[in-house]
């Protein structure tokens, strides 16, 4: 059985555009250059694009031939995680609201 890895541009390519993600919400943070709404906001944008860039360059999740198992459990993941996330959220607003 061959496994396919990536080339070396690959892999410098993908390490290059992690590198520029976790730099540029860190000079936002560190500069105060958006306001609070807004550095979220850019925080989780810069957050899913590395998570893009890391199942694409590193994790190789577009490779392969046939069934696409590994895709099919990233998403169930994410929707476990997902609904845990929220979840979690939800019943912790309306926790605090009753006493």
């Amino acid at each position: 059985m061959h496994e396919q890895h990536g080339s070396i541009k690959a892999y410098l390519i993908g390490f290059i555009l992690s590198i520029v993600l976790t730099i540029i919400p860190l000079v936002l943070v560190l500069e105060h250059l958006l306001s609070k709404t807004a550095l979220v906001a850019s925080i989780l944008i810069a957050a899913a694009l590395q998570f893009v860039i890391q199942l694409f360059f590193f994790m190789h999740i577009r490779d392969g031939e046939g069934p696409r198992y590994n895709a099919m459990a990233l998403v169930l993941g994410l929707v476990f995680a997902l609904t845990i996330i929220i979840g979690s959220i939800w019943i912790m607003t309306f926790n605090s609201q009753v006493q």
